[in-house]
């Protein structure tokens, strides 16, 4: 699992990306942690970035159909 970084969230605790794999992690408040396949890495710079990292992961990662499973 890559480093993780925190992110100031009502809902997410840190995210955190494999570059080699293209896997998107995102761990939440609630200790639960996701992993999304194939997401490019601008996506996940965009995501360090922006204003708000909950309306980030459910726009451009949940609604744009990256596979996910939970790890924990």
């Amino acid at each position: 699992m890559p480093d993780m970084i925190p992110v100031d969230s009502s809902n997410l605790k840190a995210i955190g990306y494999d570059e080699d794999t293209q896997e998107l992690y995102v761990e939440f408040l609630n200790n639960s942690l996701y992993k999304y396949a194939d997401v490019p890495q601008e996506i996940f710079e965009e995501f360090k970035e922006a204003d708000s990292a909950g309306r980030f992961l459910h726009r451009r990662i949940k609604l744009g159909g990256f596979e996910f499973e939970r790890v924990r």
